[in-house]
């Protein structure tokens, strides 16, 4: 069968398997919308969060990055499992043991003020969309290169797919969704990587094979930097120094933005006791730990095989591959000297192809010749990883909407069927508004992750860090610290960022640092604003004091609940 076929039949399955786990599990209460009842097993639950967090920007776009950025690439491996481990050890139990649905439900009651829950709101809504915005636009990729169609029409696909599922099922179906969707995603992309590395170094462990000898007994890094540095590109494992400081910020970003993600945390409110948070987090931690030690092998591989196929080579003879990637618009060859020949070099003014490097996860099994069945499942596995993180989204916007601002800001009344109802119709709502914004994002998928998360970063780390290890820190503090924080970070991105309309330019960046970074700095800035103002204000009242000791303390999980005002 060919690729078209096997894809059809394997993307067929895995959709109905999401479709009647999203029956079977959905959400027939508030309790089971918002947090899946409270019920879910450790290990399922660590499948979900791995789910949850793998999103586009792990499964397509980082090894893409990596492998068009080198070592610099690194910053993402480092920033999003370093942040992992961060929110595993230091957030994820504590905030189990307070107990409550949502990030603005935590910011609100620890800082006693309906005030600071809306400004957590805000903050969750704006962290949330800009992160969906980034995983439409892995779906519509994965769509235009399964359905043969173009990049806008995959995005619109994608829209109604997500659609579906995520407004029935609510919590409860997405976790359990998320376990098979997680089955599908690490499957299908270990199996391409374990292929290629047999195929080019003979050794089926793709992490060893990285730094193994090739067919031709030269080592493949070796082999790389060596191909990198004839196209005049800078070699392949070189460190830009003068690039340091970007990358130390986006990586802290990285790793400050993925402990203050409100999807992820979340997570930690399903399963039944404090124990079980931090069993489940330690599950999913090596459940990523799979596909992040894979990213490296498969960008090396991936850029290998694009320079020796495509560089210099006859575009009336390219492979079919190159023809199907061409028809979705990610890929494309300008004969600049009219000569027939792909010219694939550094300089810009010569180089003919351009190449979306989001497309690098999904080409690759075509690249390297595999069989069919292992493309179709590559592609199975970027929508898999697409729609599990941008339906935890989703679930974060409506809960944020329907929880967090009708029930316990403008209509504390509602029934519980209105909230639900309010809750569904919400997801809705920005899934059309995510889809639209996906046709045109500001940058590649994982670049607008990044963004998000130093969203994230400069609003929610420093405030939930300090609700927990600080009796001290008061409202005023937390909310002074969130709004300078993600005011400053938002207005430098949209400044920096072409693609949002702003005229800033890379070598006008302050310090160097890019809108990926500059999270990092915000959350800087929300920490010392938000410790000065709290020393300079009123204390929190002692029940407020009380309850941040027992939040820390081992026995005992139970809390006491601090009335707003």
């Amino acid at each position: 069968m060919s690729a078209q076929t096997w894809t059809y039949i394997l993307v067929g399955i895995t959709f109905l398997i999401y479709i009647i786990i999203a029956i079977i599990t959905r959400a027939g209460s508030t309790k089971e919308f918002y947090v899946a009842g409270g019920g879910v097993n450790p290990i399922a639950n660590g499948m979900a969060t791995a789910a949850d967090w793998m999103s586009a920007a792990s499964f397509l776009s980082m090894s893409g990055l990596i492998a068009f950025m080198g070592y610099s690439g690194g910053q993402y491996l480092m920033g999003w499992t370093g942040g992992y481990v961060l929110l595993a050890l230091l957030l994820a139990p504590y905030l189990r043991k307070f107990g409550k649905f949502t990030v603005p439900d935590f910011i609100g009651e620890r800082y006693y003020s309906k005030n600071a829950r809306l400004i957590a709101l805000i903050c969750a809504l704006f962290i949330s969309f800009t992160y969906v915005v980034g995983q439409m636009k892995g779906v519509g990729v994965a769509f235009a290169r399964f359905l043969n169609v173009p990049f806008d029409t995959g995005v619109l696909i994608g829209i109604g797919i997500v659609f579906f599922y995520a407004v029935l099922g609510g919590m409860k179906g997405i976790t359990y969704t998320q376990v098979a969707q997680f089955c599908v995603l690490i499957f299908a992309f270990t199996v391409p990587a374990i292929f290629i590395s047999l195929q080019m170094t003979g050794n089926p462990v793709p992490q060893l094979g990285l730094g193994s000898r090739g067919t031709d007994g030269v080592y493949l890094l070796e082999r790389l930097n060596q191909l990198s540095v004839d196209l005049g590109f800078d070699a392949y494992t070189s460190i830009d120094r003068s690039n340091l400081i970007n990358m130390f910020f986006i990586t802290g970003a990285l790793m400050f933005g993925t402990a203050g993600l409100p999807h992820v945390i979340v997570r930690f409110f399903t399963v039944p006791r404090v124990k079980d948070a931090r069993i489940s987090a330690g599950w999913a931690l090596l459940f990523i730990a799979i596909l992040y030690t894979t990213a490296p092998a498969v960008a090396v591989f991936a850029r290998t095989n694009i320079i020796d196929t495509l560089s210099n080579s006859s575009y009336a003879t390219v492979p079919q591959w190159f023809t199907n990637w061409e028809n979705t618009g990610l890929l494309s060859f300008e004969d600049k000297n009219n000569d027939g020949k792909i010219q694939y070099v550094a300089d810009e003014n010569i180089n003919e192809l351009t190449i979306d490097r989001d497309i690098i996860v999904l080409a690759n099994p075509e690249i390297a010749n595999l069989p069919a069945w292992v493309i179709g499942l590559v592609v199975a596995g970027g929508l898999a990883a697409a729609l599990s993180t941008a339906a935890g989204l989703l679930l974060v916007i409506s809960t944020s909407i329907s929880h967090d601002l009708l029930k316990n800001y403008l209509k504390p009344d509602i029934s519980e069927k209105g909230e639900l109802l309010a809750a569904r119709v919400s997801i809705a709502v920005a899934v059309v508004a995510a889809g639209l914004a996906g046709l045109n994002p500001p940058g590649f998928v994982a670049q607008v992750v990044a963004l998000a998360f130093g969203l994230a970063a400069s609003s929610f780390f420093p405030a939930i860090i300090l609700g927990i290890f600080d009796k001290r820190m008061n409202r005023e503090g937390a909310m002074s610290g969130m709004i300078i924080g993600i005011l400053f970070t938002a207005s430098y991105i949209i400044y920096f960022k072409p693609q949002l309309g702003g005229p800033g330019l890379p070598e006008n960046f302050w310090w160097g640092i890019s809108p990926e970074g500059i999270g990092t700095l915000g959350m800087i800035f929300n920490f010392i604003i938000a410790l000065i103002v709290s020393r300079l204000t009123e204390a929190p009242p002692k029940e407020v004091m009380e309850l941040t000791e027992r939040i820390r303390t081992p026995r005992g999980s139970q809390v006491s609940s601090v009335q707003t005002h």
